[in-house]
């Protein structure tokens, strides 16, 4: 049951990604609505499979990479969906929407067998932790895709090259500003989903501090995001700059996420191998 539904979402997310890459060249409502529909229906399928594999196993479904990507992947496309509603960015799924896909190949890829089920993991903080660091990483994925879009429109710009991908893209103002909406919100999240982290880790291990290589990461990864975040408040960074830290920023994400889970040793990689 489980794996029917984690099929169908990842074809609706395909399809959702085919319909917006066409719609990055083609700008007509019929093709968004529609790859808009089959992102909205994979959400939905998806939340449900997560839902029955989280009832069973009595606790938040994130105890593994496989889980971990799935959730991400879920929460990114749901976190895309409001954004859209709220800031119009039709034009962002083109980039969200693969990241969701390659999230969820990944996904079916690794080992769903990696953890042992323990008090530990079937906490409410641990639940609290990872949605909080996820949503922070889901509007970091878009600040990415902004960061994308704004290079290749400031690349265009700097040629002369006013072609259709040029009058399809936002413009670098629009782009800056999504960038930095998307930064402001998650980076609280982020420092209170490292907040609830370290906190339970207090209750459960010896200290709040174990030089785990996961929490070296993340805190890493935090600090980049505290840099961007004063010198756009501070100093005044916009454009070319905030991109090319939100796109650095978000590969020091994925670095914790995935590249610490996989090849580092620690407490947290006790949960996802």
């Amino acid at each position: 049951m489980e794996a029917a539904l984690l099929i169908t979402t990842t074809v609706c997310y395909l399809c959702g990604t085919v319909g917006y890459l066409i719609y990055l060249f083609k700008e007509e409502d019929p093709i968004h609505r529609t790859a808009w529909a089959f992102l909205v229906l994979g959400a939905l399928v998806h939340i449900s499979a997560i839902l029955t594999r989280s009832g069973r196993e009595g606790h938040l479904a994130v105890s593994d990479s496989a889980e971990a990507l799935s959730f991400f992947a879920f929460i990114l496309v749901t976190t895309y969906l409001f954004a859209q509603v709220r800031f119009h960015i039709r034009i962002l799924g083109s980039i969200v929407a693969p990241i969701a896909v390659l999230s969820m190949l990944g996904s079916s890829l690794l080992p769903a067998d990696m953890v042992p089920k323990t008090g530990i993991i079937k906490s409410t903080w641990v639940a609290l932790h990872v949605t909080l660091l996820f949503s922070a990483n889901a509007l970091f994925a878009l600040a990415f895709s902004a960061g994308v879009m704004y290079l290749l429109q400031e690349r265009h710009i700097k040629r002369k090259s006013l072609g259709r991908l040029y009058l399809r893209l936002p413009s670098l103002e629009r782009l800056d500003r999504i960038n930095y909406v998307c930064i402001v919100i998650g980076f609280p999240l982020m420092t209170l989903g490292l907040v609830s982290g370290f906190a339970y880790a207090g209750a459960v291990w010896p200290s709040l501090w174990s030089w785990d290589p996961k929490e070296i990461f993340a805190v890493v990864t935090w600090g980049i995001y505290a840099v961007l975040l004063h010198e756009r408040l501070a100093v005044g960074w916009r454009g070319r700059r905030a991109a090319w830290l939100a796109i650095f920023g978000f590969s020091a994400v994925l670095v914790t996420f995935l590249g610490v889970n996989l090849f580092m040793e620690g407490h947290h990689a006790d949960f996802v191998r």
